[in-house]
């Protein structure tokens, strides 16, 4: 007996988000998400996405066993910028069964078609600042920090649903000693000719964090406000994600370019705290996942280059390659052993042909689905 129920109950959240851990008991790669984080992101009241858009869990049901999970998106301002009637679909777990997807799919389809949406897109968990897109290559290890991960059947399942490809994305890999650190090099130069344009290149100040936070999220959204399907943030939904971010924040790899006391462009990277967690069975820090958690980030020796924007008027003066040398340099003084650059558009030159003139190698896509609904 198979059956899509509507999640409305916290216990029925609690096994929404712990099916994957049981789906992917044996996968090596698989890295658990903290609970605690997925329970917040997940409560309407608790994040600030509920303020303007809704969504709704489905858990899919045989014979009494989870096998199968999907989430509704209907994010408004995501339409308001568009102009569009796009719905999305998230949090996508399934067994190998083509007929639980196709149930999962109907469900959620159902749903975004009563608030009056006419096409779906997919995997996003919310927007693309947040988690998105499906593994379709590079299934040889375990993602990185606030990156999807699935098995390759996932694909397919969804292919023979009808969806087909939107846009493709792109995460590549640097490792210790293996890129050109040309641009480290010219840096000075660089950094001596901004300076008389009263440019000035430096780390973050983790003193006056509320006022840097500030100052970066307005870049946040007028850096990025071209690509493909970026919504910008509210002020709440930037400040939720900076402070998530806060806690494991090295200073060393924010970076931030500032003329005259204003922010015109920044880069970040963070941790790639997915070492840890993945040795946190089931995603709960208590009792034992704080402690690795805690004793675990000074051991960490990789991160993810997630964010290098520069707003319009002060691009292709040598401000990236500031931002992107600067990180480098910490890269190589901190001994680490690999960064990933992600993601990225797929057919976004401009930005893949930089990355990859350093060394940047391409080992992961991941890709972005639509259905006409």
């Amino acid at each position: 007996m198979r059956e899509i129920i509507k999640v409305s109950t916290k216990k029925q959240l609690a096994s929404f988000i712990d099916f994957p851990h049981d789906l992917h008991a044996n996968d090596v790669n698989y890295v658990p998400e903290l609970f605690i984080a997925q329970r917040d992101l997940l409560t309407p009241g608790k994040h600030p996405f509920y303020e303007h858009s809704q969504i709704q869990l489905f858990l899919a049901y045989e014979n009494e066993k989870i096998v199968g999970r999907i989430a509704a998106i209907n994010n408004t301002n995501h339409n308001k910028v568009y102009e569009g009637k796009d719905g999305f679909f998230g949090f996508f777990d399934c067994i190998n069964n083509q007929e639980i997807a196709n149930l999962l799919v109907h469900a959620a389809e159902e749903w975004l078609t009563e608030k009056g949406l006419t096409k779906v897109l997919g995997p996003v968990n919310f927007s693309t600042n947040e988690t998105c897109g499906l593994l379709i290559e590079g299934f040889d290890g375990p993602p990185v920090l606030m990156m999807p991960y699935n098995p390759p059947y996932y694909l397919t399942l969804l292919e023979q649903i009808g969806f087909v490809k939107n846009v493709d994305l792109r995460a590549y890999r640097y490792t210790a000693g293996n890129y050109n650190d040309r641009s480290v090099g010219l840096i000075d130069k660089i950094e001596e000719r901004l300076q008389r344009n009263d440019i000035v290149i430096r780390k973050i100040n983790m003193k006056d964090f509320k006022n840097e936070r500030e100052a970066i999220r307005a870049v946040y959204n007028k850096a990025w406000d071209k690509n493909l399907g970026f919504v910008p943030l509210t002020d709440k939904e930037f400040d939720y994600m900076a402070n998530d971010m806060k806690l494991i924040l090295d200073p060393d790899f924010c970076i931030l370019a500032e003329q005259k006391g204003q922010i015109v462009g920044f880069a970040l990277a963070l941790p790639d705290i997915n070492q840890i967690q993945i040795k946190i069975k089931r995603g709960r820090l208590f009792p034992t996942g704080l402690i690795k958690l805690l004793t675990g980030k000074k051991k960490v020796n990789g991160i993810r280059i997630l964010l290098l924007g520069v707003i319009d008027g002060y691009r292709k003066m040598g401000i990236e390659a500031c931002l992107y040398g600067n990180i480098i340099k910490s890269f190589a003084a901190k001994n680490m052993k690999y960064a990933e650059a992600s993601w990225t558009l797929d057919h976004n030159e401009m930005v893949n042909k930089p990355i990859e003139n350093i060394g940047g190698q391409l080992y992961r896509k991941y890709r972005i689905l639509e259905k006409e609904i």
